[in-house]
């Protein structure tokens, strides 16, 4: 009974990573508010009521999309931060695992289009995520929280001086993200995460077209100038 059972669970672990296959080709050629249960079981030479019993609705299909796209970018940021604490002979100054980190995440954009859009791009219509989303949307911001939490513990930041009338607004962000670091830090990261994903999404949708041609420096030293922004010290790699 055991192996009847262990052939059907890898059975509907290949079929599930089939539909997830194809409905990843569908937002590529048509756009995740295109996505079809109906399209995709057509492509999969499914009927559609067999379909829905691994995706009961469309909505379903996107939020696997959606936290496999999550989670992907996040393993990217902490392998890229692991990769960077475990540097020969030293580990990397803090300014250059923050550059590290971001890098990885472009590149893991650039390489999946359509996945970063899906997260970060316009809102799908009629779709809501659920709080399964929540855990691996923030993957990528505990990289970042916990890079600067380890160089305040251990450098310091040198963050700028905090406008009086921020002070509550820090404060009520600093409660829910990062308690233990400055008010003035957690607010400089939020605007250095809305950056750093402001300068991927202009690059991935175009916007830097006949603009920008060395991309990638023109990336590193941005990212640098987040991570100063946010107050660590030092040079960022490749200055």
């Amino acid at each position: 009974m055991s192996t009847i059972r262990g052939a059907r669970e890898r059975a509907r672990v290949e079929v599930t990573a089939a539909i997830k296959d194809e409905a990843r080709k569908q937002l590529a050629a048509e756009g995740a508010a295109k996505l079809s249960l109906r399209a995709v079981a057509r492509e999969l030479g499914m009927v559609s009521s067999a379909l829905y019993r691994y995706f009961p609705s469309r909505d379903e299909l996107l939020t696997a999309l959606i936290i496999d796209a999550y989670d992907a970018i996040g393993e990217v940021a902490e392998s890229a931060r692991a990769a960077a604490d475990r540097a020969r002979p030293h580990p990397a100054p803090y300014a250059e695992r923050w550059v590290a980190v971001a890098r990885a995440v472009r590149e893991w954009a650039l390489a999946h289009p359509h996945e970063y859009a899906l997260i970060y791009g316009s809102p799908v219509p009629g779709y809501s995520a659920p709080m399964d989303t929540v855990g691996p949307a923030s993957r990528v911001g505990m990289v970042f929280i916990g890079l600067i939490r380890d160089a305040f513990r251990a450098d310091g930041l040198a963050v700028p001086p905090l406008a009086p009338e921020l002070r509550a607004e820090a404060e009520r962000i600093t409660a829910e993200i990062a308690p233990d670091l400055p008010p003035a830090a957690a607010l400089a990261l939020v605007a250095a995460w809305a950056q750093l994903f402001g300068l991927i999404s202009f690059e991935l949708f175009g916007q830097f077209n006949r603009m920008v041609e060395a991309r990638e420096a023109f990336f590193r030293q941005a990212a640098g100038e987040l991570g100063r922004s946010v107050g660590l010290r030092g040079r960022p790699a490749g200055r």
